[in-house]
């Protein structure tokens, strides 16, 4: 089962306003006295400054060198190559505000705000690597056709006991009963209560930001949660799930534990996905273009599945980022291993929800949580958008199980960043300067880990070899 709450009060009441001079009279309503200036890195990572309000209002553009947008995960930069350049000097770029989200910090102990940015060249252009601006950049695909993409992302994350040391193995935490979670508690009421004095916090920090949580689940594996955001605008549910992320975190610290989004925390675990739900619609008439007249399905929606059938795997470097992100992807698990797609049908990488006509949509489940979620909503995107510009046809849809069928997924992060690197469509439509940029950290940050010896190398390596 899950477990919801009715907001207090509507988001317009609390995140967002129009303008520098609506923002003045936001922040002095609420004494804000610190703003958190952030900005999404490629990793999904919050980077920027705080700054006191006055310095904010009076000082002159945010400033931050370009070297943030080619940072790997573990704070290293790739090196060059015929096709990635660093700016020599490591200039800066121009940060400005979006005053639609500005929002308080609610588990900071002074009155503080925050608000993500964009960022520019000196000249004026929007950086074209900056993860929010690739994602602008396909919704932007889609309205010159008349259409308005719309997205209800869910992102599962796990609750651990503290880490400090590595080469130690998670551990479920403690709830109020005093005892770990051992077994399976898929849609456990009595699950999630363990942890009710957490979700209070996750809900009302939630609140507190204008974050519209529609459910909250308890998933599969042990202290493993899900939680449902509602439908709306790809940029808007992109900064939603940024956030989130931020605001689970700091809960899950409050109450000495850990969240993790990390696709595969556990090995005896089930890994961790952010499902992308999405529909199109006429951008004049507001009506689904999934759906013909006759409440039918549309030669759109099964052109859209057609392109996901296609570029998916081409895009997996996105959607699965890192080197953990492939032990999620397992046969007999949760996790899609193909891109069949079937109606209400969870073996699939493709699920069509039981739905109204009006709310037809596609369910993509190949996503992990630990995905920048601007880069993979737009990834997802981008591939329904060329199924239907190329007029795709789907495969017949899947009625049993597609757990025993053959893997239609790159296997490892080389592998996946090769596929993305060689779909001259998908580059296209990204940015060749972005292609170049994201192929050369995923490159990095894949040898970073060919660096580490694991523990199963000293375990059957060791002695035997």
């Amino acid at each position: 089962m899950a477990k919801k709450r009715k907001p207090k009060e509507t988001a317009d009441n609390i995140r967002g306003v129009a303008d520098a001079d609506e923002a003045r009279l936001w922040i002095s309503e609420r004494g804000i006295e610190d703003i958190e200036c952030v900005v999404p890195d490629q990793a999904g990572v919050a980077r920027g400054k705080m700054m006191p309000t006055e310095k904010f209002f009076s000082g002159p553009v945010m400033t931050m060198p370009t070297s943030i947008f080619t940072q790997t995960i573990s704070g290293e930069y790739p090196p060059e190559d015929d096709e990635f350049k660093h700016d020599p000097t490591d200039g800066d770029l121009l940060f400005r505000p979006d005053y639609s989200t500005l929002a308080v910090v609610p588990w900071e102990t002074d009155p503080t705000a925050q608000i993500i940015h964009d960022a520019y060249r000196k000249d004026g252009r929007a950086l074209e690597t900056a993860p929010r601006q690739v994602l602008r950049r396909i919704v932007d695909l889609y309205h010159a056709k008349g259409w308005s993409p719309v997205v209800a992302p869910e992102i599962e994350f796990y609750l651990v006991k503290p880490n400090t040391d590595p080469d130690y193995q998670l551990e479920p935490p403690i709830g109020r009963s005093g005892r770990p979670e051992i077994a399976r508690q898929s849609y456990s009421i009595a699950a999630i209560n363990e942890f009710d004095d957490l979700f209070d916090d996750i809900y009302d920090f939630s609140e507190a930001q204008g974050l519209e949580i529609d459910t909250l689940i308890h998933e599969e594996g042990a202290a493993q949660m899900e939680i449902n955001l509602r439908h709306g605008d790809p940029i808007a549910l992109a900064d939603q799930v940024f956030m989130f992320k931020r605001t689970i975190r700091e809960a899950a610290l409050k109450h000495d534990m850990y969240a993790t989004f990390m696709a595969k925390p556990m090995s005896n675990e089930p890994g961790s996905a952010m499902h992308i739900h999405q529909s199109v619609l006429d951008t004049k008439t507001g009506t689904n273009i999934f759906t013909n007249k006759d409440d039918s399905p549309s030669r759109k929606f099964y052109n859209f599945i057609a392109g996901l059938q296609k570029f998916l795997p081409h895009v997996m470097c996105i959607l699965a980022p890192y080197v953990n992100s492939y032990r999620r992807l397992a046969r007999y698990t949760a996790a899609p291993i193909n891109v069949h797609w079937g109606y209400d049908n969870r073996t699939v990488g493709l699920r069509v929800p039981t739905s109204s006509p009006e709310a037809r949509r596609i369910e993509n489940r190949v996503p992990s949580s630990d995905a920048n979620p601007y880069l993979a909503i737009a990834a997802s995107l981008a591939c329904g958008y060329l199924g239907m510009i190329d007029n795709l046809n789907p495969e017949e849809p899947i009625e049993g199980s597609a757990r025993d069928l053959p893997f239609g997924l790159p296997r490892g992060l080389l592998d996946a960043v090769a596929l993305f690197e060689d779909c001259d469509d998908l580059v296209e439509i990204f940015g060749r300067s972005f292609a170049a940029t994201y192929r050369a950290i995923k490159q990095a940050e894949f040898e970073t880990f060919m660096g580490v010896i694991s523990p199963w190398e000293r375990e059957y390596l060791l002695m035997n070899v």
